[in-house]
């Protein structure tokens, strides 16, 4: 079988006259096929500068370009030339020639041209139709993020979702990381993906500090943009810097995960009580995420509990009216919380990104509804007005999530001395505010 590539540029006469020989060919012999690529002029001159001094040396015109691909050979294929090096090579082999005059040539030339400017229209009309889904992603090469990226790209957290576009940002990498990254997103081949890239430009104006993420979204993002913040470092101050900075999205958008925490807690109270993890339920985390926070037990439920009250086991009973050791909870217990994630990294060489990952996940699914409505999971959100939490600082607190809105958990006992404690957190992240602010100036 021979097989040609007719490349060149739809507006090119010289093009025009080649595809319709490469037709005429196709039509009578049987064994002849030809795919032609027609190409914008300005995109030409783009796509192909290498091979100019080609061109040139050989005395061919820049446009059309013909190769033969050796099917039966393994070869990539051979270079033929030019318009009149095909037209030889047809006479040659095959006998048969072009004659066609100048005027048509020309008139096909343009007729090509509106062909090709008709498909792009097409093509940007369709795509137009679709609405994907826009996920940007900061940090994008720490390994929570490859741990994230193909759980991301499923109908199980976005069961409502056909395409999404993904936005990969690092500010600490390399591009030929980033690329890397892309291509191995790629080679997922998830349905799903829509588009994965990144833009350079907008690299450049977030580069400095979360503030610029936060004008970013104030000035390209949905205004219903949903922002999860998660790290091991002032997770509340750079969620507050995100609110304060994008003016014209409700704070509600903007929470900071303390699920990990959360999660982290559930596997210290389950190996005391030698239940599995997944047994410990409605796990509180007050304050602030990355510093002075404490574990709240108030609502905890544990299931398949062997202890001395009994029921089915199906059937969640209170952790406090099982768990009779106090003076472990207040003291042990929040400090081995405090130390897991170290415990963690320092047995495993690395952070553990995998909790970190699941952390993110499972607000993503309460928040797109995918959870039970009464779940209660700890957030870190501006609460203004509950209980007499300071208006203007991110707090962890106990949330569910209804209908793609969260709302904070009314019915839970803040005493004094929880009061102390939320108070010396929010102390904590006044002066790390303070901080920040006192270095801005000074910068």
């Amino acid at each position: 079988m021979a097989k040609f590539v007719l490349a060149g540029k739809a507006d090119c006469p010289h093009y025009a006259k080649a595809e319709l020989l490469a037709d005429a060919l196709q039509g009578c012999l049987p064994n002849f096929r030809v795919q032609k690529i027609s190409i914008l002029p300005d995109e030409w001159n783009l796509l192909l500068p290498d091979l100019y001094w080609v061109c040139d040396r050989n005395g061919w015109k820049h446009s059309p370009l013909v190769w033969r691909e050796l099917v039966y050979q393994g070869g990539k294929g051979m270079l033929l030339g030019g318009f009149s090096d095909f037209l030889e090579h047809c006479q040659d082999y095959y006998g048969i020639t072009s004659d066609m005059p100048t005027d048509m040539m020309l008139s096909i030339a343009a007729e090509n041209l509106k062909a090709k400017m008709d498909l792009i229209m097409e093509e940007e009309c369709h795509a137009s139709l679709v609405q994907p889904l826009h996920i940007w992603i900061t940090g994008a090469l720490s390994p929570t993020c490859h741990i994230l990226i193909p759980n991301l790209l499923s109908a199980e957290v976005f069961p409502q979702v056909s395409a999404i576009s993904l936005h990969l940002l690092e500010l600490q990498g390399n591009k030929e990381e980033l690329q890397g990254l892309r291509m191995e997103v790629e080679d997922l081949a998830l349905s799903m993906l829509h588009e994965n890239g990144s833009d350079e430009e907008k690299k450049k104006t977030v580069k400095e500090r979360y503030r610029k993420y936060g004008q970013l979204i104030d000035t390209r993002a949905n205004k219903e943009v949903k922002v999860i913040v998660s790290g091991d470092s002032f997770v509340n101050l750079r969620c507050s810097l995100l609110v304060d900075s994008a003016h014209s999205v409700e704070s509600q958008q903007f929470v900071a995960t303390a699920t990990q925490l959360e999660n982290e807690a559930r596997a210290i109270i389950a190996k005391k009580m030698k239940v599995r993890t997944s047994d410990i339920t409605d796990v509180i985390v007050w304050g602030n995420i990355s510093g002075v926070f404490y574990v709240d037990l108030q609502r905890a439920k544990v299931c398949n509990y062997n202890g001395a009250i009994k029921g089915p086991a199906f059937v969640p009973q209170p952790v406090l009216k099982i768990f009779h050791d106090r003076k472990w909870l207040e003291t042990d217990f929040q400090r081995l919380v405090q130390c897991q994630r170290g415990a963690v990294a320092s047995k495993t060489g690395r952070a553990a990104d995998t909790s970190a990952a699941n952390g993110i996940l499972t607000v993503l699914r309460a928040w797109n509804g995918i959870c039970d409505p009464d779940e209660v999971l700890s957030v870190g959100v501006l609460c203004p007005g509950h209980n007499n939490l300071p208006d203007d600082i991110v707090q962890s607190v106990p949330v569910k999530f209804t209908d793609g809105k969260w709302s904070v958990v009314s019915d839970v006992t803040v005493g004094d001395e929880l009061k102390e404690r939320l108070q010396l957190s929010a102390s904590e992240l006044r002066q790390v505010c303070e901080k920040t602010k006192t270095i801005k100036m000074n910068n």
